[in-house]
């Protein structure tokens, strides 16, 4: 153990400094030079394990330990960040599909197995997420991605130009299954005493932006019974999205308002125009529906009590995924024989691993982070929970090996 934990830091330390901020965290964007720079000491250090590398027509780095045309099992997470974001999200499932492989060479296991880092999983520089799986996976075409432009205000497809990319790739082959390990970025297995989470489901997330238009007027002329304040009608507005997101907890649904933007934001002058951005998230697809249902009769009643116009507009959904579930039980007879103490749960942030599930059997793995803190400088796991994340899927592909299929149709040329 004490020879893997070491590994495990070597290998994090080397991943530490990049894109740093002096605010203490990192900045790492899809396609930026701070991701190209993660993703060129992904591949220094697969070389150095004398893994094969390459890299697909979107981006994406691969280590893999052969190269064949035989089905493979992949490993994969992301190595880029939100804005000033923690040194965990993603990464942690890097160096972890690196200590497995190193395992199963050293084993020599005989399975093949590669690791990806996928490229922009994350929303902060295009303002969509999981740009580098759903294009080779085909869950989003050229049509979802051409005209996005970054933070810098640069068009994605002239990015990819640039760097030579596609935005039509084939979509990825031979891929027998997929497993990701990720921080929980919650704080349920910390609570619970648990040392990994077999995940069940990943919500899916209905996006709105709730457009409110008052009526902007001096703050001290304009009597309390006269006021068209679109922030105090916004304000009843957040509450009712609470109270549904409560109402809809025992379903494990969760409901936010996470951006307030309120015009035109002066001291002196009643707020005349809001825009609200919405997140529901479920793993139950009526569940869902009942809160959006709610959420728009909210929008009539009070714009009706108040006589201020409401807008919604609905900017992103997707239904929630179910994973693998005899590839949960199997992880659950692995964490039970290493004796590692595990929780059955589902994930509310989106991973890489959602749009695997759509094409090949797919399971993830969580590890508990430090105060369920993510998205932020100081989100932390420890080495040891990598550790145990990695034992558990290394001791599931230990039992593939017995039911891989090594016949004469998978030879490598």
């Amino acid at each position: 153990m004490r020879e893997d934990i070491q590994a495990l830091e070597e290998i994090f330390s080397r991943f530490y400094e990049v894109g740093m901020t002096n605010l203490g965290g990192v900045t790492r964007l899809g396609y930026s030079e701070e991701e190209d720079c993660m993703h060129d000491i992904f591949i220094d250090i697969a070389k150095e394990e004398e893994f094969k590398v390459y890299t697909d027509e979107v981006g994406n780095t691969y280590a893999a330990v052969e190269m064949s045309n035989r089905e493979y099992y992949l490993i994969g997470s992301h190595l880029d960040s939100v804005i000033n974001g923690g040194r965990y999200d993603g990464v942690a499932g890097i160096i972890a599909g690196i200590l497995i492989m190193k395992w199963a060479k050293e084993d020599n296991l005989g399975l093949p197995i590669r690791t990806v880092a996928f490229r922009c999983e994350e929303s902060s520089n295009f303002g969509r997420c999981t740009i580098g799986s759903s294009l080779i996976t085909k869950r989003i075409g050229r049509n979802e991605v051409e005209g996005l432009h970054s933070k810098d205000e640069i068009a994605f497809g002239e990015i990819f130009k640039k760097r030579g990319l596609s935005m039509d790739p084939p979509q990825i082959s031979n891929v027998k299954q997929y497993l990701e390990l990720h921080i929980e970025q919650g704080k349920v297995l910390e609570e619970h005493g648990m040392k990994v989470g077999i995940v069940t489901d990943i919500a899916g997330p209905r996006r709105f932006h709730v457009h409110i238009h008052g009526k902007a007027e001096h703050s001290g002329a304009t009597p309390m019974n006269m006021r068209s304040d679109a922030l105090c009608a916004a304000a009843e507005f957040i509450l009712e999205v609470e109270r549904i997101g409560k109402d809809e907890s025992h379903r494990k649904s969760v409901a936010t308002v996470g951006v307030v933007n309120a015009l035109p934001n002066v001291l002196n002058v009643t707020p005349g125009e809001v825009m609200l951005g919405i997140d529901l998230r479920g793993i139950v697809i009526d569940s869902l529906d009942t809160m959006e249902k709610r959420m728009r009769e909210a929008v009539k009643y009070i714009s009706t009590k108040r006589n201020i116009a409401f807008f919604v507009e609905q900017i992103s959904a997707a239904d929630p995924i179910k994973l693998d579930m005899s590839m949960q039980k199997r992880l659950v007879e692995c964490a039970e024989h290493l004796r590692i103490p595990y929780k059955f749960m589902p994930s509310g942030a989106g991973h890489d691993a959602m749009t695997f599930a759509e094409i090949t059997k797919t399971a993830m793995v969580f590890i508990p982070c430090c105060k369920g803190i993510s998205h932020n400088k100081s989100e932390f796991t420890s080495l040891e929970s990598i550790y145990d994340g990695a034992r558990v899927i290394y001791e599931y592909l230990k039992g593939e090996r017995d039911r891989y299929d090594f016949s004469e149709k998978w030879k490598d040329h």
